[in-house]
């Protein structure tokens, strides 16, 4: 069975629904452990191009800003409909989830 590491950015005022989105649509299983994650405080940087439109800053400036950055761990699997439980409850336009393979001996 191949596990994934999953890592998110969100910011602070919605880290509770994207980590609830995470773990109900599979997320999060370590034994007979559920729910298991980390959040940690980032600073996140981008700039909002022409067309897009931010949920936080102004198209053309460049955006600092502290989000949490949440990780989790999944099943191949499970990246799917993870991915898609994720973006829904995600505030972004442009969500970035990032699943990394795991090894494991």
């Amino acid at each position: 069975m191949t596990r994934l590491k999953i890592e998110i950015s969100v910011p602070d005022s919605h880290a509770e629904a994207v980590i609830d989105a995470l773990h109900e649509a599979g997320a999060g299983r370590v034994g007979e452990y559920a729910r298991c994650s980390s959040v940690w405080k980032v600073t996140g940087t981008w700039q909002a191009l022409p067309g897009s439109q931010p949920y936080d800053g102004e198209v053309g400036a460049v955006q600092h800003s502290e989000e949490c950055r949440i990780e989790s761990v999944c099943d191949v699997e499970q990246a799917a409909a993870i991915q898609q439980a994720v973006r829904a409850a995600h505030p972004y336009e442009q969500a970035v989830i990032h699943f990394l393979p795991l090894y494991e001996p």
